[in-house]
């Protein structure tokens, strides 16, 4: 029986949790990780009419205790593509399952290097999950990336069509991503060039106390036959320089417990960026060690690399913080790269197309036990200032002016090099100065919440409306439309494997951008895509 009432479509799926929480621990014992998303074993779709039932569909995985770790959604189609323990899936649009592609249990020891596929290992064996790591979409030869934490990370290149798989190399040590730490974090960025050259894949990842066997970051060959031997060789490599970069063995000295963990990453313009947190150099071995009982301080920050440069001269790294009613909000929990829209980009000085970053932080520079009340902030950073300040921090650096600041990596103070040239805003490096690092950046708050949140923040823009999504740990979605330098809040909530919309009439702009994205959320994974169908 028809409505009076105008039907109006509203696609809405959430990756839902069946526990409370939704935030990750910030801390693992004596040694602090950023632990990987416990994920969930349940992801709902809805698709709601207004004013009328809604009907929900809804996919488990085989066993509840198997977590989903990734999503990734094809653009073209809106298929989903889902990374969990043990198996890869591809869900039609309405969660029904089309094809499933089994990636362990198996026999290993993460301290089998190489991995017992290559060589016999003294180790002793057990069955072992292979949790998904890292889940990336090649859409220009129709495959899907899927890392997993078997084998020191070994990844298989799956047909999107039917997860059949195209390769798996596993024999050189350039086929080890990011180690057996199910917990580590990765993050990989595809870099295409068109037809005249094959793409690249800039990886990053924390290291886990093995940065003889993993780079920090490095950018590696994306060869078109999926069983190439070539395939995740760096992109350049000889036997002074390579696409990667090392931590020094000196920098475990200062700070034993040292590595990089990776929050977000992206491609745009002519750079690739990933956002991080990182330990604090202190002054001696004993300063910022986790080892001596002390409190770990963090920063976070964010590294720029051109795509073309294959010898890393470009690296950079700027400070990233937000301060806000006098207090300062340094510990990153979650970004994602979007549009200004015509409005948010009066209120920062851009136009409405240039690229912006919705970051949350939370408070101070400590990470807290997960119970620890923690005030968290919402801030947007135009990437366009990041760079101006990239470029400044160059020219000066370049006029002989201060040290490269980069403690972990030069462990030492280095004198910046004298150097008669123009620095323009697509400057790559040279290699008598090498990597660089920044003076702090700061953000435009938008919000404070008190309450926690998630390890992610995905945003859109809607008819020149900003908006952004926000998760909590006490199980709220928040949605944020920044209009006239005011943000507007709505409340939803995430409960029994649904995801409600309480807002009503006052955030109208959220209401109707729903209607044409896909919105994914698990644990505060999530992928925001336009579908164009």
């Amino acid at each position: 029986m028809k409505s009076n009432h105008i039907r109006k479509q509203t696609f809405c799926m959430s990756l839902c949790c069946l526990l409370a929480a939704l935030t990750l621990p910030l801390t693992l014992g004596s040694r602090p990780i950023p632990q990987a998303p416990a994920g969930a074993a349940v992801i709902t779709a809805s698709i709601g009419v207004e004013e009328e039932e809604e009907d929900y569909s809804t996919f488990r995985a085989k066993n509840p205790e198997w977590k989903f770790n990734h999503v990734a959604v094809d653009e073209r189609n809106g298929n989903v593509y889902l990374g969990t323990v043990n198996y890869i899936y591809k869900l039609a649009p309405d969660l029904k399952v089309q094809v499933s592609h089994q990636t362990g249990p198996d026999e290993d020891n993460r301290k089998c290097y190489p991995p017992r596929i290559v060589q016999p290992c003294s180790e002793p064996l057990s069955l072992t999950n292979n949790v998904n790591k890292m889940l990336l979409m090649d859409y220009r030869e129709n495959r899907l990336l899927a890392c997993g934490s078997l084998y020191q990370g070994i990844c298989k290149l799956l047909r999107l069509d039917d997860l059949f798989k195209l390769g798996e190399p596993f024999h050189k040590k350039e086929h080890y991503l990011s180690g057996a730490n199910e917990s580590g974090s990765v993050f990989g960025v595809i870099v295409s060039y068109g037809d005249s050259s094959p793409d690249k894949l800039f990886v990053a990842t924390a290291v886990d106390g093995k940065p003889e066997y993993f780079p920090t970051i490095s950018s590696r060959k994306l060869a078109r036959n999926s069983e190439e031997d070539g395939m995740f060789a760096y992109v350049f490599h000889d036997e002074f320089v390579a696409s990667m970069i090392k931590i020094p063995s000196d920098t475990f000295t200062v700070v034993p417990d040292f590595d990089i963990y990776y929050v977000y990453g992206f491609g745009s313009g002519n750079f690739v960026y990933f956002l991080t947190l990182q330990p604090e150099m202190g002054n001696g071995p004993a300063a910022g060690s986790s080892s001596t009982g002390r409190e770990q301080v963090y920063t976070s920050k964010l590294v720029r690399l051109c795509k073309d440069d294959t010898a890393f001269n470009s690296y950079v790294e700027v400070p990233l913080g937000c301060v806000k009613g006098g207090v300062e909000y340094r510990l990153l929990q979650a970004a994602y790269l979007s549009k200004a829209g015509a409005i948010l980009g009066r209120s920062l000085g851009v136009g409405p197309n240039d690229d912006v970053l919705f970051t949350v932080f939370s408070k101070g520079q400590k990470r807290r036990p997960r119970e620890a009340s923690q005030d968290s902030a919402l801030c947007v950073f135009a990437l366009r200032d990041i760079n101006e300040r990239i470029k400044e921090r160059l020219q000066s650096c370049y006029k002989g002016e201060g040290t490269l600041d980069l403690a972990w990596l030069k462990v030492k103070d280095i004198p910046c090099s004298s150097a008669l040239l123009t620095i323009d805003d697509n400057f790559c490096g040279l290699d008598m100065s090498g990597s660089l690092g920044c003076r702090d950046s700061g953000g435009v708050p938008l919000s404070t919440l008190p309450d926690k949140m998630t390890r992610r923040s995905p945003a859109l823009v809607y008819k020149n409306h900003s908006l952004a999504f926000v998760g909590t740990q006490s199980g709220r979605i928040k949605k944020m439309n920044h209009r006239a330098r005011r943000l507007e809040l709505c409340d939803g909530s995430v409960g029994g494997g649904v995801w409600s919309e309480p807002c009503g009439p006052q955030c109208p702009y959220a209401q109707k951008a729903l209607s044409q994205w896909w919105m994914i959320w698990c644990w505060g994974l999530y992928s925001l895509t336009h579908w164009h169908g």
